[in-house]
């Protein structure tokens, strides 16, 4: 049995029964959860001093572009509509199957850098080739992060393929379907064949009347994911909260390209769960920090000057949530990840807070979200496995990645200005 000791962190379980402990141990098992508590006995179990350190559930990123991370920055000052034109229409299709490989793996090995341990990969990206298909789930699977692929842009027939070679259960990566709306006959369709394969569904979803046409043209499923939400109508919500989807909001995003004010009050009013997510990384910096902080200014913002009162501010404990437990309730996989739940996978972060930017800590929960960034994150495990340790990811290829991702963008460099 292999056994690990976290000793002596400041641990945010974000389960309300065993609420925060101050100064307590985590013990890791076979790549799961033993226990938790102060002063816990492993003789034999590895022991890693979490003194200084504030250690919690990994991350949960609700959605995410991830093979856009080889354009990382190209459309920092892009409107929504140039990242269609741009990234969309004209990038993307210039990309073969080792690009969107390189994508993935670069987006998945920066999110575990970040802390982020779990991701939905919202692939809206041509697949002409079963090569194209299987180079995005490779990259997934070579990083050794928790994934849901929501297969998109590509064909019925390779859908169907991948559903019958990726597992699901306690495999680290599997697979979903990004059914974005579009005529009657597909709308139908795809939600369809969700429901033969058996495929959670994500989904854009903005506009008023949004969710209300899809509940007239298929009903809605429990467990989709919409993503953004900005501007639904009150009863979209309610048909969201009623169905048992979720709401994946990507603040940073939501505010840098336009799509108006993120709507976490309107979320919470009409009970649908509510996560946070990264979007693109062309545009925005995809780790959890930005997003708590983007979505902690943005709510109160609306909250004093949008029609709200005081009772509608968000704490940062609030905030906290979203980016974790929210983030698995959302995937369905609360009973998993989300919490340091003795029981659930070892997924988890340690954050120094012995740094000058940290220092002192009078709550942690609220110097998470308002003090920590990146390079805080110490260590980073995956179902018990170390994917970043003493502040380096253990990717035995990562300088070769890296080298990569730069050919890559030079290449496209030269081919766009054609």
């Amino acid at each position: 049995m292999d056994r690990l000791l976290l000793r002596d962190g400041h641990v945010l379980t974000m389960d309300p029964l065993l609420g925060d402990l101050p100064c307590a141990d985590i013990l890791v098992e076979d790549g799961r959860i033993a226990a938790v508590g102060p002063s816990l006995a492993a003789d034999d179990a590895e022991v890693v001093d979490a003194a200084g350190c504030i250690v919690l559930p990994g991350f949960v990123d609700t959605h995410r572009h991830m093979w856009q991370a080889v354009l990382r920055g190209h459309g920092a000052d892009q409107t929504l509509g140039e990242y269609f034109r741009v990234v969309l229409g004209t990038l993307g299709p210039l990309m073969g199957p080792h690009d969107l490989y390189l994508g993935n793996l670069l987006s998945a090995l920066s999110a575990l850098d970040a802390g982020i341990t779990t991701v939905q990969d919202i692939s809206n990206v041509g697949k002409p080739t079963q090569d194209h298909s299987d180079a995005v789930i490779a990259g997934l699977v070579d990083s050794g992060i928790r994934a849901r692929h929501s297969y998109g842009q590509g064909t019925e027939a390779d859908l169907r393929r991948l559903r019958a070679a990726i597992g699901g259960g306690d495999s680290l990566v599997t697979l979903g379907l990004n059914a974005e709306p579009s005529d009657e006959h597909g709308t139908r369709r795809a939600w369809a064949l969700a429901d033969e394969l058996d495929l959670p569904i994500a989904l854009h979803a903005r506009g008023y009347g949004t969710v209300d046409r899809l509940h007239r043209l298929t009903g809605l499923h429990k467990g989709t994911v919409y993503i953004h939400g900005n501007g639904l109508g009150g009863y979209d919500l309610d048909l969201i909260a009623q169905s048992g989807g979720a709401l994946s909001v990507a603040p940073a995003i939501e505010m840098t390209m336009g799509h108006g004010l993120p709507p976490f009050r309107e979320a919470r009013d009409a009970g649908v769960r509510t996560s946070l997510s990264t979007d693109v990384e062309v545009a925005a910096a995809a780790d959890m920090f930005t997003q708590m902080r983007a979505a902690f200014q943005t709510s109160r913002y609306a909250a004093l000057h949008h029609g709200g009162s005081e009772r509608d501010l968000p704490t940062c404990r609030q905030i906290l949530e979203y980016a974790t437990i929210g983030g698995a309730r959302a995937l369905g996989l609360e009973d998993r990840v989300g919490s340091l739940t003795p029981g659930k996978s070892a997924d988890l972060v340690v954050l120094r807070a012995d740094r000058p930017g940290v220092v002192p800590v009078y709550d942690a929960a609220r110097t998470v979200v308002s003090a920590m960034d990146r390079g805080d994150v110490d260590s980073v495990l995956v179902a018990g496995t170390f994917r970043k340790r003493a502040g380096r990811l253990t990717h035995a290829s990562l300088a070769s990645v890296l080298e990569q991702a730069g050919a890559v963008r030079d290449r496209l460099r030269r081919e766009h200005r054609r």
